[in-house]
C-alpha cells in the first residue's frame, strides 16, 4: 500500500500587499499561509499601528496558541515576539497583556525561549 502525495497548496498570498484586516482573516480562517500573515504583522508593528491590536488579538486565539512552528514555539509567541520587537510603547503593552493571558507553562517557557527572567526584559530581535 502506497500513500498518496498531499494535495498541492495553492499559490501563496503576497502578504506584503495585504491589508492588515486581510491579514488577520488569513489567520482567522486557519489558511494554511496563516503564519506568513503572522510573521508580516510582526514585521509592520513597529510602524503600522492597525497591526498592533491585531497581533494581540491573534495571540488570545486558542488555535493560534496551539499552533506549534516547531517544537515549543507558537504561533501566539511569533505574534507576542513581534509586538516585543517593535519596540513601541503600545506595542510592547499589548505585548505584556497577551503574555498574561497565557497559561503559566507557556508563559514560562516563552519567557526560556527570550532568555528572560521577567517579559520586561525581552528585548528580541524582530522577526
Amino acid at each position: 500500500m502506497t500513500i498518496p502525495p498531499p494535495p498541492p497548496l495553492p499559490p501563496a498570498p503576497n502578504v506584503r500587499d495585504m491589508s492588515v484586516p486581510d491579514l488577520f482573516a488569513l489567520v482567522e480562517r486557519r489558511d494554511v499561509f496563516r503564519a506568513k500573515a503572522v510573521l508580516e504583522l510582526a514585521a509592520r508593528a513597529g510602524h503600522d499601528d492597525d497591526a498592533v491590536p491585531a497581533l494581540a488579538e491573534i495571540s488570545r486565539i486558542a488555535y493560534v496558541r496551539n499552533d506549534r512552528l516547531f517544537h515549543l514555539v507558537s504561533l501566539a509567541w511569533a505574534a507576542i515576539i513581534g509586538l516585543l520587537a517593535a519596540e513601541t510603547t503600545t506595542a510592547r503593552a499589548a505585548a505584556y497583556r497577551s503574555f498574561a493571558d497565557l497559561d503559566p507553562a507557556d508563559q514560562a517557557n516563552l519567557l526560556t525561549y527570550l532568555r528572560a527572567d521577567r517579559i520586561e526584559d525581552a528585548h528580541p530581535e524582530p522577526l
